[in-house]
């Protein structure tokens, strides 16, 4: 795991500084992306998709190419798990993405940001979900993930002095949660 993290750390260009961020472009900018990205794989794929925006977010400090890399991640397998479901069901399904964003107060009254990522795919098994965020492990099937995004994800947030957690219904979709500090200096 140290290994093929200290090659993506080596892979990556751009700045390793904190500057201030605009989340909720930076959100708007990665599900665009990964949207077009997936139909430029598979043409007959459609979905939903949109951004519920906190107008008031403030900036923040961060690095944006590591959290413009965790929304990536979490947004492609959003789109991978909704897809996949699509793909099951003959009709009256709509595939679903949204990601939201909010200030909101941690429970000393600190403000906070918090960023969801929300699908209507799936859900991941409840005894999977202890699972997702270790190395190597996937729940997609061969050749099809490497395991590393959701924990890369993890240690960037966790980094970034922040949390992710994960809320999943079987059948019903799955919701990922980062909370940030609002870090000014």
């Amino acid at each position: 795991s140290s290994i093929v993290k200290g090659m993506l750390e080596h892979s990556r260009t751009g700045s390793k500084e904190k500057q201030l961020t605009d989340l909720n472009a930076l959100a708007d900018e990665y599900l665009r992306l990964a949207y077009h990205g997936l139909r430029a794989k598979d043409k007959s794929f459609n979905a939903d998709f949109r951004l519920e925006k906190d107008n008031k977010l403030p900036k923040v400090k961060v690095i944006p190419q590591d959290i413009g890399r965790v929304l990536l991640n979490l947004i492609n397998n959003a789109f991978f798990t909704v897809s996949q479901k699509a793909k099951e069901r003959e009709g009256g399904f709509v595939p679903t993405v949204i990601i939201s964003t909010e200030t909101i107060k941690s429970l000393v009254g600190d403000p906070m940001i918090e960023i969801r990522v929300k699908d209507n795919g799936n859900g991941i098994p409840r005894e999977l979900k202890d699972k997702i965020f270790q190395p190597f492990f996937t729940t997609k099937p061969s050749g099809k993930g490497t395991g590393l995004g959701l924990s890369l994800s993890y240690d960037i947030i966790k980094a970034h002095g922040g949390e992710i957690m994960v809320e999943s219904k079987e059948g019903e979709g799955t919701e990922f949660t980062i909370v940030l500090g609002i870090n000014t200096h």
